[in-house]
């Protein structure tokens, strides 16, 4: 026996120290590039600098940082997403610049959210009124790239590029299918028709109002980019969509003889036309600046200014405990009483990207707010979504910015309750027997249905806080009830159609809501701080060990969209009210 037991412990005591060796090398590679980055050299503008904006790097809402980490080669790496008001910054300030060149903007795909894209393309049409040029140079043109790359003075493609120009999508999945296959049982009970949050989990198909509206925010959103193409360039929007609808623009030939592009080049081409505008004989001379080193070496805050505007980010979905994942969690409310205590913070920018979630964390934050303006300006500005629960949270703000791609409104409640009785007695031939003390004793256990006592007892739930979401939308809007509720029953609505019906006041980006805050405060020399600090990678790697996170962009594609969906499905333990938008996905083909 007693080869058998040193095989046994030897095997343990191997396998123990290869543990601690993994994560001895596994944290000293943590160690190393964290202290490595504390020395971080501070990043210089050369002379006759180009400014290169690559879109394949991400531009965030507010910049984040990332780790990853490689066993295998023994490689650990850190990097930091640039957030969409210091790349704005960034920009103008290159504008007044002289050492600033011109802007190369190379449009290879888009790593960033359509109304990030469109707040960052109007930044970029400010630079060209400054004098300079942007040269854009593309290896493939969509919908999604040549958005950005029409504002250019000159719009390079190369010479056999890819042209997928075929309009804007969206797909929406429908689970009924499925769930009856695996025999769960899901009531939905909502107020508003438009409402469709819950609605693929009783229906097979989109009902007729959710045709409805996606129709609408699509069409307002294209709009909104085939105008800001066509005005770049020398054609009608009615010729864009002309052209695409006919399958016109197929192949690099095709966009230049429309007039989509300048020039069809290879890459020593263009290295050769910027020698030519910086004035230098050889590509090896050309020095260039990336836009997120740009931002380090040009965009600070001004330290001397006593007086502050808060920028607040509500970025992701509301819920009451977030668990570090980087939702809107029940600490949010804090850092908005944090803002509102301290005295040099004279007005804040509310900055919403949001689809909204719990109906009770939406009331906490939504009461901060009401306290915060109490005592100094609130200004909101909409990202991608500032919808259902996003809007509760912002509605009474002195004043609402929203562009035109954001999704916002979807005023409206639902509550989806699923049971998984039949399910488990199906699937796993698992029988549950409840016993009770009352009639209704088990209704939150997720195991029976409701009985129509039950229905009927959230359904009032739902209908009276749809009123008093409409009451506070009303209140802080400046409108009827009956009016607000004509246009709410759960609508989302783009931007450019939320203007027009009173849900927003005016159509802009981030910084045009940080000049009207400054103004409302009387605030020349003034200087930015936001809430909530970003988290330190090292602090989210210790929080890693833990949990795992969860990506919140819900304008993604649509695996993902099915994948939190089915996490949010079997996480529900019994009814749930909330008040979110539907999960939505864009295609820009």
């Amino acid at each position: 026996m007693k080869p058998f037991w040193k095989v046994v412990f030897g095997g343990c005591l191997g396998t123990i120290i290869a543990f601690l060796l993994v994560n001895l090398i596994f944290f000293g590679l943590i160690g190393s590039l964290v202290s490595s980055l504390g020395k971080e050299e501070q990043p210089s503008v050369p002379r006759n600098a180009i400014l290169k904006i690559d879109l394949r790097q991400s531009i965030q809402e507010q910049g984040k940082e990332s780790f990853s980490f490689n066993p295998l080669a023994g490689s650990a790496s850190m990097s930091s997403g640039l957030s969409l008001l210091d790349a704005i910054r960034a920009l103008d300030a290159a504008a007044e610049d002289p050492q600033v060149k011109f802007v190369y903007l190379k449009a290879d795909d888009m790593n960033m959210d359509i109304a990030v894209a469109e707040e960052f393309r109007a930044a970029l049409a400010r630079f060209r009124e400054c004098g300079k040029p942007v040269v854009s140079y593309s290896q493939g043109l969509s919908a999604g790239n040549y958005f950005m790359a029409s504002v250019a003075d000159k719009v390079i493609l190369n010479a056999y590029g890819d042209v997928m120009i075929n309009g804007m999508s969206s797909q929406m999945m429908y689970y009924k299918d499925l769930i009856d296959q695996l025999g769960i049982d899901i009531q939905l009970i909502r107020h508003g028709k438009y409402k469709s949050a819950g609605e693929p989990y009783i229906k097979s198909e989109p009902s007729q109002e959710n045709k409805e509206q996606y129709e609408t925010m699509l069409g307002t959103i294209w709009g909104m980019m085939a105008d800001a193409i066509a005005s770049s360039r020398d054609f009608t929007a009615e010729q864009f969509n002309e052209w695409i609808d006919n399958l016109s623009i197929s192949n690099a030939e095709t966009a230049k003889e429309k007039g989509l592009v300048d020039e069809l080049w290879y890459d020593d081409q263009v290295r050769d036309y910027f020698c030519t505008l910086c004035d230098v004989k050889k590509a090896k001379d050309l020095k260039y600046v990336s836009l997120k080193d740009y931002a380090a070496a040009r965009v600070k805050s001004n330290l001397r200014a006593k007086e502050k505007i808060a920028v607040i980010y509500a970025d992701g979905e509301i819920v009451m405990d977030d668990h570090g994942n980087g939702n809107i969690g029940n600490n949010f409310a804090k850092e908005i009483a944090k803002a509102r205590q301290d005295s040099s913070v004279k007005a804040v920018v509310f900055r919403v990207n949001s689809p909204g979630g719990s109906v009770q964390a939406s009331a906490a934050i939504e009461r901060e707010i009401a306290l915060l303006k109490e005592c100094k300006p609130v200004v909101a500005s909409y990202g991608g979504y500032a919808a259902s629960g996003g809007y509760w949270i912002s509605c009474g703000a002195d004043k609402i910015f929203s562009d035109k791609s954001t999704l916002t409104g979807s005023i409206g409640v639902f509550g989806l309750i699923p049971s998984f009785g039949k399910a488990l007695r199906k699937n796993v031939h698992l029988n549950v027997y409840e016993v009770s003390t009352h009639k209704h004793g088990a209704l939150a256990t997720g195991m029976s249905p409701l009985d129509p006592e039950e229905e009927a007892m959230m359904q009032k739930q739902i209908d009276a806080t749809y009123e008093d979401f409409v009451s506070r939308v009303a209140a802080g809007r400046g409108l009827t009830t009956e009016a607000v509720d004509e246009i709410a029953q759960g609508r989302v609505w783009a931007g450019g159609d939320a203007i027009k019906i009173g849900l927003v006041d005016e159509l802009g980006g981030l910084t045009d809501a940080i000049r009207y805050a400054a103004s409302m405060a009387s605030l020349e020399n003034y200087r930015l701080v936001t809430y909530p600090a970003v988290v330190p990678m090292y602090n989210q790697l210790l929080s890693s060990m833990n949990e795992t996170g969860t990506e919140q962009d819900i304008r993604t594609d649509a695996v993902g969209v099915a994948e939190r969906t089915a996490g949010w499905l079997l996480g529900l333990d019994g009814p749930e009210i909330a008040a979110r938008m539907p999960e939505i996905t864009f295609n820009l083909k």
